[in-house]
């Protein structure tokens, strides 16, 4: 299955903040034990580079991603830690490039007609939608998805256990991201049980 097969399989996405690396396989394992398999590290923090390596060495079933890449360096160095897919919040032509040769599965923030055309001139059929609950959410990638035939969207922000299903079920929608299944204070006092319970609930919430 390729990546961003994985990535609809999941439908959801987990954002994660990790500001130390030893959390990061806990982290890893408790998203698996509640039934996702993948998962997207930020960028936000020092910690990432080292966290991505250690869920890629240690965690096979993990799908693990570098999200919030910003620029060509950090996009390299994600790769090389083991990041098998890259989220960016805008477009930067560039990164995109760099994947698309290099075999990585990339999916840049477009939120306009304008940032989804150079997507799909150069051959992209995924992107990222954000901040969803800021650009229109739903209704706003509906009307998008009219003259971007086959474009799917992968709405973060605003997007939580209450709304998932109505987007899960859209027909323009790959999958979902949202940190909400793994709080950055749950991750850092080790409750790693409740990011089970919660990753378990989204699933649940999605799928059914």
């Amino acid at each position: 299955m390729d990546v961003l097969a994985r990535l609809a399989g999941a439908g959801v996405v987990p954002v994660v903040v990790l500001d130390n690396a030893a959390d990061a396989v806990p982290t890893a394992k408790a998203m698996l034990d509640g039934g996702i398999d993948v998962m997207e590290i930020t960028f936000r923090t020092a910690a990432a580079p080292d966290s991505i390596k250690a869920v890629a060495d240690n965690c096979p079933d993990m799908l693990v991603g570098a999200g919030t890449i910003l620029n060509l360096e950090q996009c390299k160095l994600a790769v090389q830690m083991g990041a098998k897919f890259i989220v960016s919040p805008g477009f930067d032509a560039q990164v995109v490039g760099w994947c698309i040769e290099n075999g990585i599965a990339v999916t840049p923030g477009c939120v306009t007609p304008t940032e989804i055309t150079a997507a799909v001139n150069m051959g992209l059929k995924v992107v990222k939608f954000f901040p969803a609950n800021v650009y229109g959410g739903l209704n706003a990638m509906k009307n998008l998805s009219a003259p971007f035939v086959g474009v799917k969207f992968m709405p973060t922000g605003g997007v939580n256990a209450g709304n998932l299903r109505e987007y899960i079920d859209a027909p323009f929608i790959h999958a979902v991201g949202g940190s909400w299944v793994c709080p950055k204070a749950d991750i850092a006092a080790g409750n790693f049980e409740k990011i089970t319970q919660l990753c378990a609930e989204a699933r649940q919430a999605a799928f059914g």
